[in-house]
């Protein structure tokens, strides 16, 4: 296995993957894959985002995808095809989808943008976790225990913080779309 990756190419077009990969390679850490079965081998928890091909001989992109997910892998996977979406695109359980063919600047873009949409669901998340912890001890605690206890106080204060976060994660999502995307994402892996 190869070093730690933040990108993972799947292609079974080797000069397109290489191309993708070339890319990249400016702004993350990135790997390729030249086939279905190369890229489970070569996914690990550390890819963050993987560009895969849906039409490949052998495991079939939409087949890595399922692997993925039901390996539990915490990655964006956006399909980088020639395949053009219909409705069985509905189920899949993909980040973005672009069709092939596509502009460097497009597929840096996505890459940055669904990075953006996980770093906003893993802060909402976190916000939220801690909201409620702080929801709990204000109904349990009287307004004296809560003034006194450093732990809640630190927690209050880890909460503006997070909230401060997600806001400014949310700023930088840019458009209407990105938001619906990172609100669903959120919604379907809860």
């Amino acid at each position: 296995m190869s070093e730690p990756s933040d990108v993972l190419v799947v292609d079974d077009e080797n000069r397109l993957a290489d191309l993708f990969a070339a890319w990249l390679s400016s702004e993350w850490t990135v790997t390729t894959a030249y086939d279905g079965e190369e890229a489970l081998e070569e996914i690990t928890d550390t890819v963050q985002v993987v560009l895969l091909d849906r039409r490949m001989p052998g495991l079939s992109g939409d087949e890595v995808l399922r692997s993925i997910r039901a390996d539990g892998y915490d990655c964006r996977v956006v399909m980088v095809t020639a395949v053009d979406p219909d409705f069985d695109i509905i189920e899949m359980g993909f980040d973005d989808y672009l069709v092939k063919p596509i502009a460097k600047q497009e597929l840096l873009e996505t890459v940055e943008h669904v990075v953006a949409r996980g770093e906003y669901e893993r802060a909402v998340q976190r916000y939220y976790a801690l909201v409620s912890k702080k929801g709990l001890l204000e109904s349990e605690k009287s307004d004296r225990e809560l003034a006194e206890n450093e732990e809640y106080r630190e927690l209050c204060a880890r909460v503006d913080e997070l909230e401060a976060q997600v806001d400014d994660r949310l700023s930088e999502l840019s458009s209407h779309a990105e938001f619906v995307a990172a609100f669903e994402d959120l919604r379907s892996r809860n």
